[in-house]
Formats: structure tokens, sequence, C-alpha cells
């Protein structure tokens, strides 16, 4: 059974725009590839290492993924792994949590926490 709940990265613009407009239409790559890139609970530190390396001020979205209905698919991408993809804009209705991106002493994520 396929996680619940995924994970975007955003800049902090990016997560402003998503609370001012309470939409994010996606990130230059997203946009590109015609759909907003998550990831689950188990490939965020590699998509975080991959993808975000060395940039500060990063923040985590939680998202539910059975609000998104039809338009989530998973589908293979890094490795064959399948991924978490939303072929319409995030709407601040399916987060269900978000916060600075941090991570605990030995390196893992800190996941944010609603409410």
């Amino acid at each position: 059974m396929p996680d619940t709940i995924a994970y975007k990265v955003l800049l902090p613009e990016q997560l402003a725009a998503l609370e001012q407009d309470g939409l994010f239409a996606g990130a230059p790559v997203d946009l590109a590839d015609g759909y907003i890139h998550m990831s689950s609970a188990a490939q965020l530190a590699e998509t975080i290492s991959k993808h975000f390396a060395g940039q500060d001020d990063l923040a985590i979205v939680a998202v539910d993924l059975e609000a998104l209905g039809s338009a989530l698919k998973w589908e293979p991408s890094r490795g064959g792994a399948l991924f978490p993809h939303l072929y319409a804009p995030l709407s601040l209705d399916a987060v269900i949590a978000y916060g600075p991106l941090e991570f605990d002493e030995d390196g893992s994520i800190r996941y944010p926490v609603a409410g």
C-alpha cells in the first residue's frame, strides 16, 4: 500500500506563494515536467541531498495524498522507484503540516507536525 503522506521541499518564496494564494503551481522543474514532484518519507532524504544540497531556508510541506484524488499518480522515477506526482496545483487544503526543513542531531529529517 502506498504512503498516504508525501513531502514537497519548497524555497521560501514558494512557501509564501502557497500561503498567500492557497495554491502552488510548481517549481520550475515541476512546470517543465508537467507535474509536481513529491517524495515519500523514505525518499525524502535522497531528494534533499540530490536536488537541494547546500541550500538554506528550505521548507518542507506534508501533503495528504488521499485529498488529491485522481490528480495523484505513483510513477517510476529515480532507480525505477515509484514517486508521487501531482498533475494539478498543490492546494493548501491538502497540506496537513509545514515548516522549516530541519534536521535532528543524528542527521535525520525533523518532519513537520500539524497543529
